[in-house]
């Protein structure tokens, strides 16, 4: 079960569990759009993958204890632990690798 961490790690904008302007990698890591595509060039400064969007979990209990009631989203922000220079020679690395290809 996804965390929904409730910021962008780079900006630390606020991202709601219903956030539609959330993005993660395999791992997690959780980024604003503005920033997946301004910033970090489509590159996950943690691991090197690519993004896509958060789903969002459902708040109706479609299903009996499944629902954002019973499993709420974290509470706990996160933020880089990397340097801007850093991640910008990170990412002019692999950014023309396609993420499948990562």
């Amino acid at each position: 079960m996804l965390e929904l961490r409730p910021n962008c790690e780079f900006c630390d904008k606020d991202l709601p569990a219903d956030s539609a302007d959330a993005m993660i990698c395999s791992y997690e890591c959780t980024f604003c759009s503005d920033c997946v595509r301004d910033e970090l060039d489509n590159v996950c400064p943690n691991c090197g993958g690519g993004f896509c969007p958060r789903p969002v979990r459902p708040q109706t209990e479609w299903r009996p204890a499944v629902s954002a009631t019973h499993q709420p989203p974290s509470q706990k922000r996160v933020h880089l632990k990397h340097e801007l220079a850093d991640l910008k020679s990170h990412a002019a690395r692999i950014r023309e690798i396609d993420p499948a290809q990562r």
